[in-house]
């Protein structure tokens, strides 16, 4: 697993803002789409060659002073819990608090290695001498940034940097595939994973939240290896405290960040509901193979069409990942469950398929011959040619004469005539659209 820095540090002293700095560029919207989340907490970032991820605890706002700590408390256990290395961001501005030492406290009793920085010290060459009163934390040298300009920044991931550990590969083995299972609470993810472990190896109940944080399961059979990882349910807005669900989607995100493929179940009673969209919007939005998988299908009333008017349903609700197979299932009585296995080799195998740049150009020859590119006052878009840069999810440059001239709509038609040519079915697909002339990155 790569490392991961967590930004932890109370309200308003700028962890959100140094999140976006250390992160820079990379914090991206992949696409405008409803449904797509736009609230990332969660971001890969590079120094001195290393890769990284970066987790942003903050954003939310504590109602009064006394719930402060209670909030402060939950947020950094759960960085605490996953973390490599803890930032501890402090503000100039407000000096050293009481609520600052209690963190402090709670991050020394962790034992994780913690970095301390002290935000806002927005002059250059102009040490404010209040910095030496955060020696009192007990964590060491304060280090000076400002996350508005960025000054400091590079001392604090050299500091970060020394608590990674060396660099190695992911102690998964390479033929186990990662699978994370997502949805709301209640929709039957334990049981299923209970299902295909045939063990109670994860607590199922009707309460929603049974399932705090992401567990994982280990499971081989003839079809293969595969890590299964559960993940807390994203609940409601309306039902649960704002800082809670941020919590919920955090573990769920991190899960997501982890794995291969998704699972994202749906309940066949409810069918897609609006925080379905949301979690297949995480999933989408990092690039992952995807499989939905519609549960609970023995309690719902059945005729000859009931299975083709649900697949039809979930296509036109999840919108945006009409190219996941559905399939539906029930945990509890194991209908259809060992089909998930062949779909999730399926779709790991074509989030992984390289193309090659003359089988592309000769696709993309043939597209623009049979709809032509679009104009705009009289200049014409020409597409040199395309290749492909990734895999995991499939990236495809195309090098063309004017990006603004390369509409989505044909940036649709081509992905379209890509899938329709190799499949790529259950793998999202990312499409960048590159000048002449443009410096690469």
């Amino acid at each position: 697993m790569k490392p991961l820095v967590a930004i932890v540090g109370r309200p308003n002293v700028g962890k959100s803002m140094l999140f976006n700095k250390l992160v820079g560029k990379r914090l991206s919207i992949v696409e405008d789409t409803p449904g797509v989340t736009r609230d990332r907490l969660y971001a890969e970032a590079e120094w001195c060659g290393r890769t990284f991820d970066i987790v942003d605890t903050g954003g939310i706002e504590p109602g009064t002073d006394s719930e402060i700590l209670t909030f402060m408390r939950k947020q950094a256990e759960i960085a605490i819990q996953n973390a490599t290395v803890i930032v501890f961001l402090c503000d100039i501005k407000t000096g050293l608090t009481a609520s600052d030492q209690e963190v402090a406290n709670m991050l020394l009793r962790s034992r994780k290695p913690v970095v301390l920085a002290v935000n806002k010290m927005d002059q250059v060459g102009h040490t404010n001498p209040d910095i030496y009163e955060f020696y009192n934390l007990g964590l060491g040298d304060p280090i000076a940034v400002s996350a508005v300009h960025g000054h400091g920044t590079g001392d604090l991931l050299d500091a970060c940097l020394q608590y990674f550990p060396e660099e190695e590969e992911d102690d998964t083995p390479d033929d186990v595939v990662k699978v994370a299972v997502i949805g709301k609470p209640n929709v039957g993810k334990s049981s299923l994973i209970n299902r295909i472990l045939g063990e109670e190896r994860v607590i199922v109940s009707n309460v929603a939240g049974t399932t705090r944080d992401a567990v994982d399961s280990y499971f081989e059979n003839e079809q293969g290896k595969f890590l299964f990882i559960d993940t807390a349910g994203m609940r409601k807005k309306s039902k649960v405290d704002d800082r809670i669900e941020k919590f919920s989607v955090l573990r769920a995100t991190m899960a997501i960040e982890r794995s291969d493929v998704c699972l994202i179940l749906i309940d066949a009673n409810e069918g897609v509901t609006e925080q379905d969209t949301k979690v297949a919007g995480l999933a989408h939005e990092a690039g992952k193979a995807c499989i939905i998988v519609v549960n609970k299908w023995d309690a719902i009333e059945k005729d000859d069409k009931t299975m083709d008017r649900m697949r039809e349903d979930v296509r036109r609700d999840l919108s945006y990942m009409t190219y996941a197979p559905v399939v539906f299932i029930s945990a509890l009585t194991g209908q259809r469950v060992n089909r998930i296995f062949e779909l999730i080799n399926y779709v790991n195998d074509q989030a992984a398929m390289r193309i090659t740049t003359g089988m592309l150009n000769t696709l993309l020859a043939d597209a623009t011959a049979r709809v032509q590119p679009p104009t705009d006052k009289g200049r014409r878009l020409k597409i040199f040619y395309m290749t492909q840069v990734g895999v995991k999810p499939p990236h495809f440059v195309c090098f063309c004469n004017d990006a603004q001239l390369f509409h989505f709509s044909y940036q649709r038609y081509i992905e379209n005539q890509i899938r329709a040519t190799f499949g790529l079915e259950g793998t999202p697909v990312r499409l960048t659209i590159r000048q002449k002339g443009d410096k690469e990155g």
